[in-house]
């Protein structure tokens, strides 16, 4: 049996790799532990994601001193999870640099996610009483932000939700490279793949179902209502690099009493079964409302009939 990532059963050294991307480029790696991305500019060098510990990055500027000895000015927090952001003090860098997102996340999770990934990964956090606290962004961003290292162009960018919402890829477009964060769990394989909406509209938001199919709602515009949102099921199971994925709706959100413009989907499964929540918000606008909206889903048959209206669903929230 497989040890589970970093887990209190995996104790084992990893070995380390300092592999080098690009004449300025280099990816400090650890048999899929927490990574490090290096790039190497004019005048100074900027270091994506942190390491656990400030001890642990110690041993990333070791190897960065094998290539150069240009100051460190940057770090980069590719998404908030413990294990990559608590070690950015060790780097002693003047800008830590970070999405809207993945600072909100500080805020609201920052000190549970230490504590959690603490106890659940001990070995990543080597020295951890060398850690000073949480990690704060002095430089915070929205969807896209570039830096010029001297000559050398990266161009940092919120392309969507990855393992968390704030997620943050780092792009180096002259040389073709991209520090990606954690976009997927290791051993996972990524590839490209179609989607057909069909007539239903755009594609707003997924969700995985119990059995492993998606959920998945489209937003259409039209006259009256503005909005109906389709909700759909399909199977990614059988993708592969190319194919096409369809889906099948199971009902249509229409009904004037009901109809806004749904951006967010979540399944929760509990004793009352499997329920679908559907929310919106109002962009600020009079004529749009923020609503929270559930639904219970029949697992066994997952067809039109077998979604009803909840018998309590959430209120809106009241308005300023």
């Amino acid at each position: 049996m497989s040890k589970a990532f970093a887990s209190k059963g995996d104790l084992d050294p990893k070995t380390v790799s300092f592999t080098r991307l690009a004449d300025n480029a280099y990816a400090y790696t650890a048999e899929g532990d927490p990574n490090t991305g290096v790039i190497i500019g004019d005048d100074c060098v900027m270091v994506i994601d942190a390491q656990a510990t400030p001890v642990m990055a110690q041993d990333v500027v070791r190897h960065i001193r094998t290539v150069t000895d240009k100051p460190i000015r940057h770090v980069v927090l590719s998404h908030y999870h413990a294990v990559r952001v608590l070690g950015a003090s060790g780097y002693g860098a003047q800008n830590i640099i970070a999405s809207r997102d993945t600072y909100d996340l500080i805020v609201e999770r920052g000190q549970q996610d230490y504590q959690s990934e603490f106890e659940r990964f001990p070995r990543l956090f080597q020295a951890v009483e060398t850690i000073p606290g949480l990690t704060w962004p002095t430089i915070v961003f929205e969807r896209e932000l570039t830096i010029w290292l001297g000559q050398t162009e990266v161009r940092l960018l919120q392309l969507g939700r990855g393992h968390t919402k704030g997620d943050t890829v780092a792009w180096m477009p002259k040389e073709g490279v991209m520090f990606s964060g954690d976009p997927a769990e290791r051993s996972t394989t990524s590839f490209r793949f179609f989607h057909d909406a069909g007539r239903q509209g755009a594609a707003t938001d997924a969700a995985v179902l119990p059995d492993g199919r998606l959920v998945i709602i489209y937003r259409k515009l039209g006259l009256w209502p503005i909005f109906t949102t389709s909700i759909a099921i399909a199977d990614p199971s059988k993708l592969k690099s190319g194919a096409m994925l369809t889906s099948t709706t199971i009902a249509v959100v229409k009904d004037r009493r009901l109809a806004e413009n749904y951006e967010g989907v979540a399944v929760q499964q509990d004793k009352g079964g499997l329920s679908l929540w559907l929310v919106s918000d109002d962009n600020l606008q009079d004529w749009q409302h923020s609503r929270l909206v559930r639904f219970h889903i029949d697992p066994a048959a997952l067809r039109p009939s077998g979604l009803r209206p909840a018998k309590r669903a959430a209120p809106e929230p009241a308005r300023p």
